[in-house]
C-alpha cells in the first residue's frame, strides 16, 4: 500500500476543501437555525458543483460520472463530510451506485437524470419493526400479470421528500433456512407519482439538522415488472455488490468532521490563556489533543486502508464494519473532547463544534449500528472455528 499521494487525488482533496469552505460553510448558520434547506439554494450550488466536477463523482465515467476509485472518493468524501451533512449530501449528491445495476433501460430513466443533477434517488429498505434485520421485513411486492403490487410501510428514508423515485426493497416470498423461514428480496424502482405510493413526514432528528428522514406507504401500489431492479428474489445481491462501500463512506465524512473540530481545539489551546499561560500547556488539555490525534490517525488508517482493499478486490465484511466502526465512535470521542476543551464556549452555535456533537450520535446507529458492526467482527473471528 503506498501511502503517498497521486497527483489527481491532491488536486481532488484541493478542489473539494475549496468548493466546501467557499460555498458550503457560508450557508451552515442558516440551516442549524432554521432547520430548512432551501432548494433556490441547493440548484446554485448543485450548478456550481456540476461545474468544477465534484458531482456525481461516484459513478463510473461510462454512465458520466467522475469515476473516483475507492480510495480517492473517501478522501472526497472526507472533505465534503466537514461541512453540513444537508448542504454536502443534496449540493453536491452522490448518487447510488445501485443504479449502475440497472439494465440500459432503466439507466437512461433514472441514472442519467441524477448523474446530471435533474433528479434526486432515495433507497428504502428499513421499516418500523424491521431495522438491522432487515429479513424480517413486512412490505411486499406481490406478482399480477405484467405488473407488482406493494403494500407495506418504510421509514427513515433519507432524502424522500425531494427524491423523484425510490427503490424500494420488498418481500416478494419466502425460504427455509436451518433458523426457520426467511424473507426473500427484491429490489424495485418506485416513481413518486405512482398512485398508491404516499411519502409522509418523517420524524424530527437531533442529528443533521435541514436533513429529512420520510415514512413511506404503499397501498396496493401498481408498477410494471420492467421496474425491479436485478433479479427476483436477488435484492440482497444487489445492494451487497453495489452499496458495499457505503460504511466507508459514512467512516470518510466522521474523520473530516473530527479534523474540523480538532482543528479548533488546537487553535483554542494555543490562544487561550488561564492562569498566565495557554491552556495547552496544561496537562488535562494537551493529553486530550495527543489522545484525540492518535485516534484520529488510527481510525483515518482503517478507512484508507479498506478503500484500497476493496479497489483491489481483497476487502472483507470484517475490514469495512472496523473500519466504520472506529471511525464513527472516534468522532463521538473527538467531538465530545472538541467541547471540554473549549468549555461553554464549545456549546455556543459561534463554533461547529455543537452540530459535529450533535451530529456524531447519529453514524452510530445508520448504515449498521455499533452492535451490527461488532457482530460481523466476531463472527468473522469465530467462524473459521465452527463456532
Amino acid at each position: 500500500m503506498n501511502f503517498g499521494l497521486s497527483e489527481e487525488q491532491t488536486l481532488i482533496i484541493d478542489t473539494t476543501r475549496t468548493f466546501v469552505e467557499n460555498e458550503l460553510y457560508p450557508h451552515e448558520a442558516q440551516i442549524e437555525r432554521t432547520g430548512q434547506l432551501d432548494m433556490d439554494l441547493v440548484k446554485q450550488i448543485q450548478t456550481k458543483a456540476i461545474e468544477a466536477g465534484l458531482y456525481a463523482a461516484n459513478i463510473p465515467e461510462q454512465h458520466g460520472g467522475a469515476g473516483l476509485d475507492t480510495l480517492t472518493w473517501l478522501l472526497y468524501e472526507k472533505e465534503l463530510g466537514k461541512a453540513n451533512y444537508a448542504l454536502h449530501w443534496t449540493c453536491v449528491a452522490r448518487p447510488s451506485n445501485i443504479l449502475c445495476a440497472g439494465t440500459e433501460e432503466q439507466q437512461a430513466q433514472y441514472l442519467a437524470p441524477c448523474v446530471a443533477g435533474e433528479k434526486w434517488d432515495c433507497l428504502a429498505m428499513s421499516e418500523p419493526g424491521a431495522g438491522s434485520d432487515l429479513r424480517g421485513m413486512q412490505a411486499t411486492a406481490k406478482p399480477d400479470g405484467d405488473d407488482w403490487v406493494l403494500n407495506g410501510t418504510k421509514h427513515f428514508i433519507s432524502h424522500a421528500d425531494i427524491a423523484d423515485f425510490a427503490i424500494c426493497f420488498m418481500a416478494t416470498g419466502e425460504e427455509e433456512t436451518p433458523r426457520g423461514k426467511k424473507k426473500l428480496i427484491t429490489a424495485f424502482f418506485v416513481d413518486k407519482d405512482t398512485p398508491g405510493f404516499h411519502v409522509r413526514d418523517g420524524y424530527r432528528n437531533v442529528s443533521h439538522r435541514g436533513y429529512t428522514n420520510s415514512i413511506l406507504e404503499f397501498d396496493n401500489c401498481r408498477i410494471n415488472k420492467r421496474q425491479m431492479l436485478g433479479e427476483l428474489h436477488q435484492g440482497f445481491e444487489v445492494a451487497n455488490n453495489w452499496l458495499g462501500a457505503t460504511r466507508l463512506q459514512v467512516g470518510a465524512t466522521c474523520l473530516g468532521r473530527a479534523e474540523r473540530a480538532f482543528a479548533h481545539s488546537v487553535e483554542y489551546a494555543a490562544q487561550r490563556k488561564q492562569f498566565g499561560q495557554p491552556i495547552g500547556k496544561f496537562q488535562g488539555v494537551s493529553f486530550k489533543l495527543a489522545d484525540m490525534a492518535v485516534d484520529m490517525k488510527a481510525a483515518e488508517l482503517m478507512i484508507l486502508e479498506a478503500g484500497w482493499k476493496y479497489d483491489n478486490g481483497s476487502v472483507s465484511d470484517a475490514d469495512m464494519a472496523m473500519a466504520k466502526l472506529k471511525a464513527t465512535e472516534m468522532l463521538a470521542m473527538v467531538a465530545d473532547e472538541a467541547i471540554q476543551i473549549h468549555g461553554g464556549m464549545g456549546l455556543m452555535d459561534d463554533l461547529p463544534l455543537e452540530r459535529i456533537w450533535r451530529d456524531a450520535r447519529i453514524e452510530r446507529i445508520w448504515e449498521g449500528t455499533s452492535e451490527i458492526q461488532r457482530h460481523i467482527i466476531s463472527r468473522s473471528l469465530l467462524r473459521p472455528l465452527g463456532a
